[in-house]
Formats: C-alpha cells, structure tokens, sequence
C-alpha cells in the first residue's frame, strides 16, 4: 500500500538480526541463570530495534544525542543489545563474585545503573546515548531525563529548535497511566523553563500491570490516553509486526524533530513470563498464559515471513542465531575466568577531576551572601 513503502533486503536481514539477537540474549539468560530476576522484555522484543532505528533515524535528521530513561522491564537488553555494554560485563553481575559499591545498592544494581555509549549509525554520523539510573520506583525517572537533556541541550548551545539532544522515555503500560509523575511531566513539557523540544515515549504494553488486568487498572480506553493532556498524537501499533513498528517509530522521530512535540508509540504486545522470573502468572491468568505459550516469538514470526518471501532460506536464518548463541557462551566463559568482577562505573569520563567531599570539607564555612 502507499502508506508502506517496501524496506530493502538489506535492512530487513539486518532487522531479523537484531531480532535474532535480543531473542537469543533472553534465552540465553533464562538457561544460564535459572530463577534469578531479570526482567524478560520477552514479548516486547521490538522495543530494540524501535531503539536500534530512533539512533538511526535520529542521528539522519541531525540528533546528536538521546538520554533515555526506563525502569527494569528488558533493561538488561538495551544495555547490551542498544548500548553495546559487553556481555561478559553483565554476566559478572550475576554471578557470585559480584560486590556492588555500597552506594550503588544490592544486587539489583544491574537493573538500576546507568550507561553511556558513543554509536555510529549506518551513515557514519556519531551519537551518544545515555542510559539515565533508575530506582525501582518506574517512572520517576522522568522528570530526571527531562531536566538532563535540557541540560545537554544548554551545553550544545541547543536552545532555540532542541534538535541535538532527544529525550525518550520508556514506560510500562500500568506505570504511564497509574503514576502521577508522568502527567506532572507532561504538564511541565510546554513552558519555557522546562521545554526540551518534544519527548519520545515508547509504551511497553503488555497488558498486565504485576498481576493486574489491564481493565480492573484503569478508567481510560488506553493508557496512553493522558496524552491528550498535551495534545500529543499516539500511535497505536502491533508488536508482532516489526516493520509496522518501525514505520511508526520514523513516523514519530520525523514529528518530534519538526513540531517540536511529544508523541507516544504505544507498543501493544504481552510478557512470556511473570513479572519477573520467579513468578508464576498462570496463578493470575491461566487462559492468557495458555495462548501465550503456544505463541511464536517476533523472530520466529519475521523469520518465518522473510522465508516465505524468499528473502532469506531456513539455513540463513539459523545461522544468524547459532552465531549470537556461540558468542555469548565465550562472553560466559570470559566472565567466569574473572576472579573478581570490574565494576565500570559509567559516567567515568563526565566526573573526572570531581572528588567526593570529605567530613572536614562538609564542616567548613563557606561565604553565601553577595
């Protein structure tokens, strides 16, 4: 149809990789490391390439920055499928030898630490991605990324069109409707003290907020509706169709770049597992776990797709996977080899030369009238 340009084979192959890719990390994690908490994005596997393509989109139409901020849900996936953390840097984190700094917290810490990469984009343009730290608490991050990217903004003498630095905010459906910040946010979003030029939001909807149906959670059609609140379009879009989402995600970075406005893309996809991984959502929803047991995973999905196509053959397709998997086992074994865990903290290079305050320090008077 007119409204979907065919892509070429090329980005397709390379969009079946990236899908391939996410697909196998889970797996991967959810054999290694049975029992322990991750997150799954399982089901919202189309969250990395939106975000593989918001770079790529992005950084075409002159962004030369995004800060991003999201709670847990496929957290460790955008750090290492996104943001090129190294594999075998996560794997320390959940094995035994990993000690967090004690300011840093317990060992959820690999859910809640930042991170920051420099990516180069297919045209060859540079662009810097920063992962803003999050507590357990959701969406409180917003306003922090916001008040961030302004920041940036100001630093890249960015103030007039906001197009250099892109905010973007990851939410979860129960969370975007149900907690407070986000409108407060939003509300903030058009005044000259606070505007950043128009925020990015990607909604992982998968329908259940912990155990709760999305029905008994909320007044609103969807829970995207408070956007209205600030007249931002949403689009609605199928997460098993990952070249639709990628159609709205150019559609949405192309808004935000030259109207200078919020918009949402509200991903409408489900969650293979509990809430995390030691829970047992049949206990809460037998007859949708039923169904989703039974359902292909994206990659199969486009695999199969392409296949039929012609685009690729069964065999191409398995070896993408094989590739990935092969490599995360020497990821493993790297990480198993080290004794003690190197924690690499992530704003290294932004703090150098800033030394913590000692006791004698917090104690001197210091002069702070005019």
């Amino acid at each position: 149809v007119s409204n979907q340009p065919p892509r070429s084979e090329e980005d397709r192959i390379h969009l079946l990789e990236t899908l391939a890719s996410a697909d196998a990390f889970e797996t991967f994690l959810q054999t290694k490391y049975v029992g322990q908490k991750r997150f799954s994005l399982e089901g919202g596997d189309a969250l990395i390439p939106l975000l593989d393509d918001a770079i790529q989109t992005g950084g075409s139409l002159g962004a030369e920055e995004f800060v991003i901020g999201m709670a847990h849900r496929g957290r460790l996936n955008v750090l290492c499928s996104v943001m090129r953390k190294s594999f075998d840097q996560l794997f320390e984190q959940f094995s035994e030898n990993y000690l967090p700094d004690t300011v840093a917290g317990d060992g959820d810490v690999k859910y809640h630490l930042g991170y920051e990469s420099i990516l180069t984009t297919t045209s060859g343009a540079k662009v810097e991605v920063r992962l803003a730290a999050n507590p357990s608490h959701l969406e409180i991050v917003n306003p922090v990324v916001e008040g961030k990217a302004r920041a940036r903004q100001r630093i890249r003498g960015d103030t007039e069109t906001r197009t250099k630095v892109l905010p973007l905010l990851i939410h979860g459906d129960a969370a975007v409707a149900g907690q407070g910040v986000v409108a407060e946010t939003l509300n903030f979003s058009q005044l000259p003290g606070y505007r950043t030029g128009g925020t990015l939001h990607f909604v992982i909807n998968n329908q259940i907020g912990f155990t709760t149906d999305f029905d008994d959670a909320r007044t609103s059609d969807y829970c995207t509706s408070l956007a209205a609140t600030v007249q931002a379009p949403v689009l609605h879009v199928n997460g098993d169709d990952a070249e639709a989402v990628l159609k709205c995600l150019e559609v949405a970075v192309r808004y935000r770049q030259q109207f200078h406005g919020d918009i949402f893309i509200d991903l409408l996809c489900y969650r293979r597992h509990g809430h995390n991984e030691g829970d047992e959502p049949k206990f809460t929803q037998p007859s949708l776990y039923k169904l989703i047991a039974s359902h292909p995973s994206l990659r199969e999905i486009y695999m199969n797709q392409l296949v039929s196509e012609g685009t690729i053959d069964n065999a191409h397709a398995t070896e993408v996977k094989n590739r990935f998997e092969a490599m995360l086992d020497a990821k493993l074994e790297i990480a198993k080899s080290m004794k003690m865990a190197n924690v690499k903290h992530f704003m290294e290079e932004t703090w150098k030369g800033f030394t913590k305050a000692t006791a004698d320090d917090m104690s001197t008077p210091v002069k702070t009238q005019f």
